[in-house]
């Protein structure tokens, strides 16, 4: 997990996988017990930043806003949705 060089929230932190797959399209390339690890660490992550309540948004897709070709996970938090930076 490291912090969003482009912040959108005043806590941004990607969670990204060692195991490469382009997009979320490809989540089936993992296997159950990788996938539910992954999740649990998204959720760790978000506790361990002092987040309890928070987004957690994968774009997929250019026309999603995706524009890292690897998976990976944006954890938003640390102001109400819809309030201004």
């Amino acid at each position: 997990a490291i912090n969003d060089i482009n912040p959108q929230a005043p806590v941004h932190v990607l969670v990204i996988p060692e195991h490469h797959v382009d997009t979320f399209r490809d989540v089936s390339a993992f296997g159950d017990d990788e996938a539910a690890r992954m999740l649990a660490f998204v959720a760790e992550t978000a506790a361990r930043v002092g987040l309890e309540d928070y987004r957690v948004v994968v774009n997929v897709g250019p026309g999603g806003g995706q524009t890292v070709f690897h998976l990976h996970w944006h954890i938003l938090g640390g102001r109400p949705m819809g309030e201004r930076l």
